[in-house]
């Protein structure tokens, strides 16, 4: 099979190795030059985002839940995953006011919130993409966008655009906090 020209499948990935093998992954810290992070990147609606890997425990398919009484609507319940509740909450709707569709591509980012486990619904997981701080720069979102409380940056990679969604500025809305419906 040939690649671009003359380059076969077998050229194309003995480069592949070639440039595995001079990468280094190096971890944020300090000042200095750019650091590079691994994010996962997914989309919610039309949006493409990625955030930390390094905040994310595990990505889950959606699974079955008990709605909880008295909750906010954009809490779509509880979920017992291996033994432990996992509260699951729709990303796009806490965000926009709009239902993410449930499909065969949602998917649960499984984080934190002080040691209890949330699982964020998103549309669909696109993979992993390595990003370089400094080629962070700040998002370009329309003034009215719902993500302008959870984005400040966004990242190039090839021709594509990746904003860079806050998990600490989300878990620290107020409306995120209070699940209580009024």
């Amino acid at each position: 099979m040939k690649l671009n020209g003359n380059n076969t499948a077998f050229e194309k990935l003995l480069e592949y190795e070639k440039r595995s093998e001079s990468f280094s992954a190096s971890k944020r810290h300090g000042s200095g030059p750019a650091q590079e992070w691994s994010g996962v990147t997914f989309g919610l609606g039309e949006s493409r985002l990625a955030c930390n890997i390094d905040r994310i425990y595990e990505i889950l398919p959606l699974p079955q839940s008990t709605p909880v009484p008295g909750a906010k609507p954009w809490i779509i319940g509880l979920a017992n995953v291996r033994g432990s509740l996992l509260t699951i909450v729709d990303l796009a709707w806490i965000l926009t006011g709009v239902r993410s569709p449930i499909t065969q591509r949602s998917r649960l980012l499984s984080i934190s919130l002080h040691k209890a486990p949330i699982g964020l619904l998103i549309d669909e997981v696109y993979g992993q993409r390595h990003f370089l701080d400094s080629d962070a720069v700040s998002a370009e979102l329309p003034e009215d966008s719902p993500l302008q409380k959870v984005v400040n940056k966004q990242h190039s990679f090839g021709s594509e655009i990746w904003q860079e969604l806050d998990l600490d500025q989300l878990i620290g809305m107020a409306e995120f906090l209070n699940g209580a419906a009024s």
